[in-house]
């Protein structure tokens, strides 16, 4: 009788046999592809465009940015990810699902429009650089050993926490549109969760549309064409948005898109992955792109046997998500005037909603932290507070505060511990 096969034991099945340092050699095999994937890959697309970029809009209205620029950045995210996604997917031949770092976006809405968008840009190439060190070095494993859990989610959750919490303040001005939303996301949740979003945006729209909220007849086929931002460097920017935006993209994205890729069997290194997303990152910082990083929510539509029954075969759908981030890209244009004419209210309940997940994920960590649990919900609270000292943001001193509150509790409990 045959021996069951352990998840551990089939992982060292899933991709062929590696070449020349551990990657596996080849071009894209026609016999590989197949509808499943391309249908996959197109799916974590559709996914991030639904609840992402809606925040990445809200950024760029912060901002009071023309639709011109914000179609600018939209192409700046699209290529930057479909690039590095499309190299990773068909270098180690596995499915790497790559998006833009979400939580950094939300970030950017707090420090807008205090910071000028060239300062942003500066703040973006300092926040790629230090992750392709990272990268280079090898030292992903050793630097997230140095960050409590629970102090990285109290930041994460305190940036994230407006968003949740506009998704509601939207039922004020447009209830019958917010509440249907919220409705709608619990039964899709319950009966559809992988395309919760997708569907929450169409619903949203469609209300909006009876409401006469919409103006839709505007929306043309319109190019996207990259503009360039000449950066700016301020120690304001560094602290206040690179150092929390390579942090947020480390906890809130590598971390948990890696946990994704290696429940689903591929055991690969995050060295590779890290640094051709930095040096993609770098790539299209100028022209609004912010960090690109893996995926973590997206991977999971990518990883599993919905992509194809065959785990060698899934980097089709890394693929194919590159590929239409590339196309989407393009048509930047389009996708601006789609956001534009949604009302705000749809807007912010989408991104809420979107990030809801994240918030949960976030607070959870923040319980689980037993023992640096207080320290990490004064990271919480510091950096929802919004609160800006000597220019600096409050994600920056959410974690000074909270790594400084760890320490000193942490020293008190060893002082005061009883000896053995």
């Amino acid at each position: 009788m045959p021996q069951s096969i352990k998840p551990q034991q089939h992982a060292a099945d899933l991709q062929p046999e590696p070449r020349d340092g551990g990657q596996a050699a080849g071009g894209l095999r026609l016999a590989d592809w197949s509808v499943s994937a391309v249908a996959a890959g197109f799916m974590a697309v559709l996914v991030s465009y639904a609840g992402p970029l809606a925040i990445f809009y809200q950024a760029a209205q912060a901002a009071h940015m023309s639709n011109a620029m914000f179609a600018s950045w939209v192409w700046g995210i699209s290529i930057g990810a479909g690039l590095a996604g499309i190299f990773l997917s068909w270098k180690l031949r596995i499915p790497v699902i790559t998006a833009w770092s979400a939580p950094g976006t939300a970030l950017l809405i707090t420090l807008f429009p205090a910071m000028p968008v060239s300062e942003a840009v500066g703040a973006y190439l300092t926040a790629a650089l230090i992750l392709l060190a990272i990268g280079v070095t090898g030292q992903f494993d050793r630097l997230m050993a140095l960050i409590p859990k629970g102090i990285a989610s109290g930041m994460m959750a305190g940036i994230l926490l407006p968003f949740g919490l506009n998704a509601f303040k939207s039922i004020g001005s447009l209830p019958l549109l917010s509440c249907g939303m919220i409705a709608a996301y619990l039964v899709f949740k319950r009966l559809l969760p992988r395309y919760c979003i997708v569907l929450l945006l169409l619903t949203g729209a469609l209300l909006a549309w009876a409401g006469g909220h919409t103006h839709f007849g505007g929306i043309t086929l319109e190019l996207a064409a990259p503009r360039f931002i000449a950066p700016t460097w301020s120690w304001a920017g560094t602290f206040s948005l690179a150092l929390p935006l390579v942090l947020t993209t480390l906890t809130g994205q590598y971390l948990p898109g890696m946990a994704v890729l290696r429940g689903a069997g591929y055991d690969s290194p995050v060295r590779p992955i890290l640094t051709a997303s930095s040096v993609a990152s770098l790539a299209v910082a100028c022209a609004g792109g912010i960090t690109i990083a893996i995926a973590a929510i997206t991977a999971a539509l990518c990883t599993g046997r919905d992509a194809h029954d065959d785990p060698a075969r899934r980097y089709i759908a890394g693929v194919a998500n590159g590929l239409f981030y590339l196309l989407a890209g393009l048509c930047g244009g389009s996708l601006v005037m789609l956001f534009a004419a949604l009302p705000r209210e749809l807007v912010a309940t989408l991104a809420g909603l979107a990030l809801l997940g994240a918030i949960t994920v976030n607070l959870a960590g923040i319980a689980a932290a037993e023992d640096h649990r207080e320290a990490s919900v004064i990271t919480f609270l510091a950096t929802a507070s919004g609160m800006s000292f000597l220019g600096l943001g409050s994600a920056f001193w959410g974690i000074l505060i909270g790594m400084l509150a760890c320490w000193l509790l942490h020293a008190g409990r060893r002082q005061a511990a009883p000896p053995s």
